[in-house]
């Protein structure tokens, strides 16, 4: 991997960002941590008990296995696709990486995930895309994040990660509405698609504002890191 590869996506004020009306909010103590795919996040405070819930998992666990080299943490990691079923079972994974094939979302039940466009890809979708997917859509159970954390025994989320192909704005949603308790969010947006748009990505931003939470870093991939800051 290139050293140099976390600077160069974390430009902080991209002509787009700034159309959206995001920029760095705090300033916090932040590192990347992964290799091809990762995220830049406030590791104070991290030890072996945090609680960190990865959801959307594809093909590549070099975030969290970055974690759980650094801090023994135990990452609960969520994805319900098949090809990321058949992967992680090829995979010889540490005991601390937990995985549970459910996706996220609003409500707890069955979604149809339909396929990526890439053929080959393993990034499946509940979003059903104006450009048509190779292969058929698949039926999985999905669940809302509160659920998951009664299932797990969880009272709080110290670090919640959601790359999950466009549902991120209707599971931002409803964290926000049921006051989950969540200290940092790391979210990959999607406004890119002609399904959302920006102003969906503004919106959902504005909600996790009202909720505490502030931006320290953007990445020209659109990946946002947010940290929830105390009531003043």
């Amino acid at each position: 991997m290139d050293p140099l590869k976390p600077l160069r996506l974390y430009i902080r004020n991209t002509r787009e960002h700034r159309r959206l009306g995001h920029t760095v909010e705090v300033q916090v103590a932040s590192e990347f941590f992964g290799d091809e795919i990762g995220y830049l996040l406030c590791p104070e405070g991290f030890s072996r008990d945090t609680v960190v819930y990865s959801c959307g998992v594809g093909k590549n666990v070099d975030f969290d296995l970055a974690l759980i080299r650094r801090f023994g943490m135990t990452i609960h990691a969520f994805d319900p696709t098949p090809r990321c079923l058949e992967w992680v079972q090829q995979q010889a994974l540490p005991a601390e990486f937990r995985f549970h094939p459910y996706g996220v979302a609003d409500y707890d039940g069955t979604a149809q995930f339909h396929p990526p466009i890439r053929e080959g890809a393993p990034d499946f979708t509940v979003i059903e895309r104006e450009e048509r997917g190779v292969g058929p859509a698949v039926d999985a159970q999905v669940r809302r994040l509160g659920t998951l954390m009664q299932e797990l025994g969880h009272s709080h989320l110290d670090l919640l990660k959601l790359d999950i192909e466009g549902a991120e704005y209707p599971v931002i949603a409803d964290l926000v509405n049921t006051r989950l308790p969540v200290g940092q969010i790391l979210i990959e947006f999607h406004h890119r698609w002609p399904e959302f748009g920006e102003a969906k990505t503004r919106e959902a931003v504005d909600l996790l504002r009202g909720a505490g939470f502030r931006i320290f870093s953007i990445s020209k991939n659109r990946d946002y890191s947010l940290i929830r800051v105390p009531r003043s």
